[in-house]
């Protein structure tokens, strides 16, 4: 079964920074493109960030680019993604996401940014 667990998540304040991690189990990790998606409240998700198998490319919607980084760290099957300079838009669940047969989620990791 796929599985992926989400960590790092918090309240900051604008400015700040935060490291979203992703371990995943059940499927071949290094194989598969991760995906890095958020949904703020009251809306629909958003795609954030992109990593291709071997890390060697990554995408970023362009809400994000230049603050966001994505990672990834295939001998831990866990995908990461950087985040400085926070701002109150960027408040949202984070989730990590695969698409296979079909879309792969977590839980989720929940980031506040407020004063």
């Amino acid at each position: 079964e796929v599985r992926f667990v989400e960590s790092g998540g918090g309240m900051v304040q604008p400015g700040g920074s935060l490291r979203l991690s992703c371990a995943a189990s059940g499927l071949t990790f290094s194989i598969y493109d991760m995906n890095w998606v958020r949904q703020a409240p009251g809306k629909g998700p958003e795609w954030v960030s992109s990593i291709v198998t071997g890390g060697s490319s990554t995408y970023y919607a362009d809400s994000v680019k230049g603050r966001f980084t994505i990672s990834r760290d295939n001998a831990e099957n866990t995908v990461y993604l950087q985040m400085d300079s926070l701002q109150p838009e960027d408040t949202a669940v984070y989730y990590c996401n695969v698409r296979l047969s079909r879309d792969y989620w977590g839980q989720g990791t929940q980031v506040t940014v407020s004063p």
